[in-house]
């Protein structure tokens, strides 16, 4: 729906941008955010996720996210952002572990019965267009 926004309504994270809101208020311009400040933030990002906090509490998502990646613990937890996994191939079983039959038939009724052994696919669109095509 546009124009509505998600409502923080995890306490740790309603806390945290009450805090964010206090040391905004009381800042002097262009200073740093405080070291306590970012550990509150990677905290309930590590928990809440990065994007949600970062919205929440008006930080840059990416400055947020390498913060919690450099945090030793956080990211590495299950459903956390965590740096990408190197190349995994993943092979494929056989399509027909089985010995399958396939039968193609035309308007005619002339039909072609192929009997596959175990783990063997042939062209399958070839077989049929020699069926339909009369080769």
């Amino acid at each position: 729906m546009p124009g509505r926004k998600r409502q923080a309504s995890a306490p740790d994270l309603s806390r945290a941008i009450v805090r964010f809101k206090k040391w905004r208020q009381g800042r002097v311009s262009q200073t740093r955010i405080p070291v306590a400040l970012w550990k509150l933030a990677v905290k309930v990002a590590s928990r809440h996720g990065v994007s949600r906090t970062a919205t929440a509490l008006n930080l840059d998502y990416y400055a947020l996210k390498d913060r919690l990646l450099a945090e030793p613990g956080l990211a590495a937890e299950p459903g956390r952002s965590s740096p990408p996994a190197g190349f995994t191939e993943l092979t494929p079983g056989p399509l027909f572990p089985s010995p399958c039959v396939l039968e193609f038939s035309d308007r005619t009724g002339s039909t072609l019965r192929v009997e596959l052994p175990a783990g063997q696919v042939p062209d399958l669109v070839a077989l049929g267009r020699t069926l339909w095509d009369g080769r």
